[in-house]
């Protein structure tokens, strides 16, 4: 079964743990697909007693971007955040770009071993920018020589335009491929032009995972590149969209989280027509291929482990996400993805967990 998933992805053991892991449970956030957790995009012949599923979703039914000013209109009265000092943040901008040229500053991929066809690039302001390429004999992707334990990952990605049924891109961070291994996910399903795209966010812990939670996208993410971010710290994992916050997951004493296993990031592109779209019913159109997907700015705020010894050095500045935690703002924008975007929450899924829900799901 790993080789059938291999041979389907043609990527390297490490880029292809999320795969292979789903040929082991079939529990995994890829074969969830299989189920309706997403109105249209999704269907199942199986019974779902779920009362709270979102009705099915047309593309004007997605809401613009989540602001926090439309979050504190649409969840009034809870208090405003407070100001933002953007002057600030655009100074020390300025300054880093002086002090950085723009070449060394933007070749991250010298980071990353590559699989597949990557091509690279640097665009007019000089970031430089990898493309991924899908097409019938391979996928491809990339994985970071250093493994990290906490920290924040960011990397702007143009995902691919047009009809992308079948197609799975990924950003993510795994600790490996085994039985108790830790994963934290951002996967886009690929879908029919004109439909909203599905962002799928998940955690794995010691092995344990069905934790999705999965949004609409409220833009459309090939007609340009936008930022996605991961804060992963001691205290909680925090999802971000353009630097909105979307989701937070929460450590608790007494539940798995991912704390003790360094992990190294990964991005994929590759054929997940199987599962992917509509349960498999839409698989790609190789007549469109090659297909492509675009990253750029990649930045890795993070401590790094090394050595036999798991001896770790953490960065100066990462006080910006070691305790980092989810302030008023955030907490209002993360409402407003649940109430507009949320397609699917597992915590409400009872035909998946007919024995309760995780325990993690009583205390949000």
């Amino acid at each position: 079964m790993r080789r059938a998933h291999q041979n389907a992805c043609n990527l390297c053991g490490a880029s292809c743990a999320s795969i292979t892991t789903t040929a082991r449970d079939p529990s995994h956030s890829h074969s969830l697909q299989s189920r309706a957790v997403c109105g249209w995009l999704l269907r199942s012949t199986q019974p779902n007693p779920n009362p709270h599923k979102k009705p099915i979703a047309r593309t004007t039914d997605v809401p613009a971007a989540p602001t926090a000013a439309m979050a504190r209109r649409s969840l009034a009265p809870l208090a405003p955040p407070p100001a933002l000092a953007v002057t600030a943040v655009v100074v020390l901008a300025l300054a880093l770009c002086f002090n950085h040229p723009a070449s060394a500053q933007s070749a991250w991929l010298d980071e990353f071993r590559t699989d597949g066809e990557v091509r690279s690039d640097f665009d007019a302001s000089g970031k430089q920018v990898a493309s991924l390429v899908l097409d019938k004999s391979s996928g491809a992707g990339f994985n970071s020589t250093e493994k990290y334990l906490f920290g924040e990952f960011s990397v702007e990605m143009k995902l691919v335009p047009g009809n992308s049924a079948g197609t799975v891109t990924s950003f993510y961070l795994t600790s490996g491929e085994g039985d108790e291994h830790d994963e934290i996910d951002m996967e886009f399903m690929g879908n029919s032009s004109g439909a909203p795209t599905v962002l799928n966010t998940n955690v794995w812990a010691s092995g344990d995972g069905k934790k999705e939670h999965q949004f609409y996208l409220w833009f459309d993410p090939s007609a340009d590149f936008h930022k996605y971010t991961i804060i992963w710290n001691a205290k909680n994992i925090i999802f971000r969209v353009d630097d909105v916050a979307v989701r937070a997951f929460r450590r608790y004493a007494d539940l798995p989280y991912p704390d003790a296993r360094p992990m190294a990031v990964h991005a994929t592109l590759w054929d997940g027509s199987y599962w992917a779209t509509e349960k498999g019913e839409v698989p790609i159109d190789w007549a469109a291929a090659p297909f492509v997907v675009s990253y750029r700015g990649y930045t890795a705020n993070a401590c790094v482990t090394r050595g036999g010894g798991g001896r770790t050095s953490c960065p100066a500045g990462r006080n910006e996400w070691m305790d980092r935690e989810l302030d008023d703002t955030d907490r209002l924008t993360v409402a407003w993805a649940r109430r507009n975007c949320l397609q699917y929450n597992y915590c409400e899924d009872g035909w998946r967990f007919p024995e309760g829900f995780p325990g993690e799901c009583s205390r949000e």
